[in-house]
């Protein structure tokens, strides 16, 4: 799991911790932090400059003379974007800077003409495939500054190695609130009990194998206009590994990796009758192309989403090439849901398809967040993709389980532990993680873990719980204590073996017999 220390502190306060601090506070907590590296080195000698003149290049029809300023320095680069223009903040890269791919800036002259550097484009600062022409700043920016600093690229990258009982940390919120727990301040939600109050009257969905889909909800969104995200999203999904693609897609990722429930967006008008159907695919149903436009063997007990006619999505695992959002959608559907993580694991790995979102659903996601995430993604497509939504939508939750308090026992906790932790103090402690705590008696507590906990199941888990929380560097280092005891010889046995030393003293010699060598040996003997 990859989050921006920058993205994290979105979430949480982290007070006065340093990087190095909250790589050992998580890993104490047992999140492992492979590693806390700093992002866009490479581009770390790239400027931001500003067009103040272009000119036609003397001998070549395509390419534009400019004289760019740097801070208190003008500079001539000659360049062939066709959107170079006078007035334009730009990214240029001067003699003696690399670009990814170990590309060295350097001194040229282009049909003659003297050029100190390179006005970039997207594709070759490494941000994206884009290089149409060359990456346009806003509007105002200062030139002469770093390029990574103009744009908000200075930041850590902090990877964590999560174990496969911690689905809950597959998310940027998941992370923050171990954080939470460390520095005392409170956790910032994005949307919070949310709920779908009204059935949507213009889409249906329907779950015909709820065993295998316990809670799927979806919303329309209408008038959406499909285009690139803003900077700020696309330099987040940049910064942990992901590709830019257009907004919507980009929101349900970026929402993905915020809450830790992946969701999916449809072209609402290729969906058959406006339905959505949860089931396995019939006979005539058992090739499906995915979106990476692989055509794919289905068997007969793989969860499909499909529409009236026909299987649309691979649930929990990845979209249909017949319902993808492209430049010519308009209307949107959303799907937020909850699988059974054995269902898609099994489906994913018989597909040998492995997405983010299978990663996620194998190991469990948490089945109240279902409408959390789906409003915030819901928002976030209204924002920035002028879209428009009513106050309805559809929640079939068929599935909804009641999580048990489980019986915890302090005093055995301490003895297990080696401390001295009073009830207090421990419901403290699993509060700071959102654990519900009801005293019953004077050692005695009653908790109940939090949905998104699908790992908590008994009291050894709350035991685990504790030690982490208090510190696995704080409990004490004991040997442990065994008490020795022999049972009392038989006085007979006592007797045969003193009579057995007396005769072997005087020169008789004892043989002893295997009870399971057969009689016919013993005979040859």
């Amino acid at each position: 799991m990859k989050c921006t220390l920058n993205w994290l502190k979105n979430y949480i306060d982290t007070g006065d911790l340093t990087p190095e601090q909250l790589d050992n506070e998580l890993t104490m907590l047992g999140l492992e932090v492979d590693s806390v590296t700093p992002l866009f080195t490479d581009l770390a000698a790239l400027k931001t400059g500003l067009v103040v003149s272009r000119e036609k290049h003397p001998d070549a029809d395509k390419l534009s003379l400019c004289q760019v300023q740097i801070g208190d320095e003008t500079h001539q680069i000659v360049c062939g974007a066709p959107n170079v223009r006078e007035g334009l903040a730009i990214v240029v890269a001067l003699p003696g800077a690399v670009l990814p791919g170990n590309f060295k800036i350097g001194k040229s002259k282009i049909r003659g003409v003297k050029s100190f550097g390179m006005i970039c484009s997207e594709r070759e600062l490494g941000l994206s495939t884009e290089h149409d022409g060359i990456m346009e700043l806003a509007e105002g920016t200062e030139h002469g500054q770093a390029f990574i600093d103009a744009m908000g690229l200075s930041d850590l990258c902090i990877d964590v190695d999560l174990t496969p009982n911690r689905p809950d940390c597959a998310s940027v919120i998941g992370v923050a609130r171990e954080v939470a727990s460390v520095v005392g301040n409170d956790l910032v939600m994005p949307v919070s009990d949310a709920k779908i109050d009204q059935a949507s009257s213009e889409f249906s969905v329907e779950i015909l194998n709820p065993e295998l889909c316990p809670r799927y909800a979806g919303k329309l969104i209408k008038d959406v206009k499909i285009g690139p995200s803003p900077w700020w999203l696309r330099k987040l999904l940049i910064s942990v590994g992901l590709r830019p693609i257009n907004n919507v897609v980009d929101i349900t990722n970026f929402v993905m990796l915020e809450y830790g429930q992946p969701l999916h967006a449809f072209d609402f008008d290729n969906l058959t009758d406006a339905k959505i159907i949860v089931r396995t695919p019939t006979e005539s149903e058992l090739t499906f192309s995915t979106l990476d436009s692989t055509e794919r063997k289905l068997d007969a007990d793989m969860l499909m989403i499909c529409d009236a006619n026909q299987p649309i999505a691979v649930a929990g695992v990845m979209g249909g090439l017949n319902s993808e959002v492209s430049d010519s959608t308009t209307n949107v559907l959303l799907e937020s849901a909850c699988f059974n993580p054995v269902s898609v694991r099994k489906t994913a790995r018989r597909l040998n398809l492995s997405t983010d979102a299978s990663y996620r659903f194998e190991r469990g996601v948490d089945p109240e967040g279902t409408i959390n995430a789906l409003e915030r993604a819901a928002q976030l497509i209204c924002d920035l993709g002028d879209g428009s939504m009513g106050t309805d939508g559809i929640d079939c939750y068929p599935g909804k389980v009641d999580i048990k308090p489980i019986s915890f026992s302090v005093s055995r906790t301490n003895t297990l532990l080696g401390i001295e932790l009073t009830s207090e103090q421990v419901s403290d402690m699993l509060g700071s993680i959102e654990f519900k705590c009801e005293k019953d008696g004077d050692n005695t507590l009653q908790v109940t873990a939090p949905a998104f906990r699908v790992d908590i199941e008994r009291e050894a888990d709350l035991v685990e719980e504790v030690a982490r929380l208090y510190g696995y560097n704080n409990i004490p280092t004991s040997l442990p204590t065994v008490n020795l005891s022999y049972p009392e010889q038989d006085p007979s046995r006592l007797k045969r073996l003193d009579i057995c030393k007396q005769m072997t003293t005087i020169g008789y010699t004892e043989a002893i017999n295997y009870s399971f060598i057969a009689e016919k040996h013993v005979s040859m003997l």
